[in-house]
This record gives structure tokens, sequence and C-alpha cells, in this order.
């Protein structure tokens, strides 16, 4: 299996990092960092930077896609270098997938018309622009199309695709080796159980 990861300036590091984690330590998984051209690319918060070993063209047929949100996620909504990359390379994957806004640039593609899925809850309610039914949950899976939540939720959502994929054990395993298991020392992770006031001053960190 061959996963590509598509970066542009301004990503979220986590959303990337996550999931290649994950599907990288799988057995007969590959997976590549790709851009409009190789090279670097630097994150949102300026100062991570991540090299992309290929181009989009020389990646165009990737059994799996996962593409990633950030804060230059709206930038990139009408750049065909990516999402033209994203629709042409849908055509031939198993699964296409998105991390937080990445989902965005889903919609962007012209992908997610009358699908259900999901984004960081800052922009949710953007989904529905691209004629995709919003849905506030972590992972949601429609047919080949899987979205996640904000940010460490892609971790989420890579070990289902392997389990998917592959199966449920490996996914396990793959679970264990890199010691997935959050304890969180808060409850602040969800809207559901964040103190009440608290999403205005998350919101104030997204700039």
């Amino acid at each position: 299996m061959h996963a590509v990861i598509p970066l542009y300036p301004r990503f979220t590091a986590l959303d990337a990092v996550g999931p290649y984690t994950v599907l990288a330590f799988a057995p007969g998984w590959t997976v590549t960092f790709a851009a409009a051209q190789a090279g670097p690319v630097t994150d949102d918060r300026g100062s991570l930077t991540l090299a992309a070993t290929a181009s989009f063209a020389d990646v165009p047929a990737p059994d799996v896609i996962v593409v990633p949100g950030g804060l230059g996620t709206l930038d990139v909504m009408e750049d065909e270098a990516l999402v033209g990359w994203i629709r042409r390379a849908h055509e031939h994957t198993r699964w296409t997938t998105s991390v937080c806004s990445g989902s965005l640039l889903l919609g962007a593609a012209g992908l997610l018309a009358g699908a259900k899925a999901t984004t960081h809850w800052a922009v949710l309610d953007l989904l529905a622009n691209a004629g995709a039914e919003p849905v506030s949950e972590r992972v949601v899976e429609h047919g080949k199309i899987v979205t996640a939540a904000g940010v460490s939720a892609g971790i989420d959502m890579a070990l289902t695709l392997l389990a998917r994929a592959a199966d449920p054990v490996t996914a396990q395993s793959v679970q264990l080796v890199i010691e997935y298991d959050p304890q969180p020392p808060f409850t602040s992770g969800s809207l559901k159980t964040a103190p009440e006031g608290l999403a205005e001053r998350a919101l104030a960190l997204l700039t």
C-alpha cells in the first residue's frame, strides 16, 4: 500500500505526522510526503519544516491519500496544483482521507457532495458549502472517503483505516508499538466537555 500525504504552506504538523507514524509502522506500507514541487514545506507554526520527497506529478495514483489541515488550508482552496491532484488521484485511490480542515480541500476537489464528513470544530459548518453533511464525530467513514476531526484525531483515523485495509490485529499492534493510550490530564479536548468560555480562548490560538 502506498499512501501519499500532500503538503502545502502552513499545514498542521500533527495532521501529517500522526497518520504518517501509524501507517509507516504498518507492514507493507510506504508513505510519501509530496508537494507541488519536491522540497521543504513549513508548518503553520513557522518553526517545523518537512521535506516533500516527491512532486504531485511523481505520485499520480496512490492507494491512499491523507490530506492534512492547517491554518493555510483556506489559502490553497483554489490551488489547482494541490486540489487538482487530489481530484485526479482520488480516481485511483482505495481510500481518500483527511485530517482536520483537510476535509475542506476534499470538498474543494468536489469529493464531498452528499457525503457525511467531519473536520475541526471551528470550521465544521463550512463543510456544508461543499455539499457535505457535517458530522461532529472523531472519525467519519463514507464509502472510500474517511475524514477525521481536529489534529490528534488523525491518529484515530489512521488506525481505523489500517484496520480496514489490513485487519484489526495489525492496527492494534501498531497502536501498541506507538503506545497510543490517551490519558489526557484534562477533559477539555472536545466542545462537549470543555469548560464554558474555553472555546473563545482556543479560537484565539488559531491565528
